[in-house]
């Protein structure tokens, strides 16, 4: 992992390059848009350079020459391995245990890492109704890692989620904006890394319950000038997800 250095980043910069590290050389991914997206992207221009992306779309081995702002952009075709139907993608790769890593986020995560990207409120009468599972459920269930990349505030980390869309068993990292979450040998999601500048007890304040935290806390590796340097000139020059 790159040694700590000076340079200056934003939360959302942390949080990708945190995001980039997870990923290993050769592993295929499923990401969708936002800070995911570009966290692979980086990975592959650095660390990364075999692995493979995923788009439910039905991308296979996608290297946009940019930003895409939707899963349906024409520049997660061009000089991709294969463009097949999204059925194939969930049936061939997906449930064919092909996935190593799938990035996943929502309205609300609980402390078992359940993802409810549903309604919030009662399912029958909700204060909102969101857009549903699409294939967030599937990834949930067949993915090797889930990883979620997001930003914590209390009411979207409540202890219990008021619809579970995607079940988190397989939920291994939440990448937030003051730390990093990880499951316990119960399956609860624990504090095991703090940010320069972060207390436990502003983290606590962002999360809807009783906040257990790892023995001693491990250190992150602040990113590089590289890693910088890649998001903001090549990755992102424009700035949709790294502002």
């Amino acid at each position: 992992m790159p040694a700590s250095t000076a340079t200056e980043y934003t939360l959302n910069e942390l949080m990708c390059v945190l995001a980039a590290r997870e990923i290993g050389d050769g592993d295929v991914v499923f990401v969708g848009i936002g800070l995911p997206n570009l966290a692979c992207n980086l990975a592959r221009a650095t660390h990364a350079p075999n692995m493979t992306l995923i788009y439910e779309s039905g991308a296979v081995g996608a290297v946009p020459d940019r930003v895409p702002p939707s899963i349906g952009d024409p520049a997660l075709v061009t000089g991709s391995l294969m463009v097949t139907s999204m059925s194939d993608i969930f049936q061939s790769f997906l449930q064919n245990g092909k996935i190593q890593i799938g990035f996943l986020g929502g309205a609300q995560v609980d402390k078992r890492g359940n993802i409810n990207t549903t309604a919030v409120g009662p399912y029958a009468a909700p204060k909102v109704r969101l857009p549903g599972s699409g294939g967030a459920c599937e990834i949930a269930q067949h993915a090797q890692r889930v990883l979620i990349v997001t930003k914590l505030d209390k009411r979207a980390f409540p202890e219990k989620v008021d619809f579970i869309t995607s079940n988190g068993k397989r939920v291994k990292k939440v990448i937030t904006n003051m730390g990093i979450l990880e499951p316990d040998d119960t399956g609860e999601l624990t504090l095991t890394a703090l940010y320069p500048g972060v207390t436990f007890e502003k983290v606590q304040e962002n999360v809807g319950w009783e906040l257990k935290k790892a023995p001693r806390l491990a250190e992150v590796s602040l990113p590089t000038r590289k890693e910088i340097d890649l998001l903001r000139n090549k990755l992102d020059p424009r700035r949709f997800y790294i502002k």
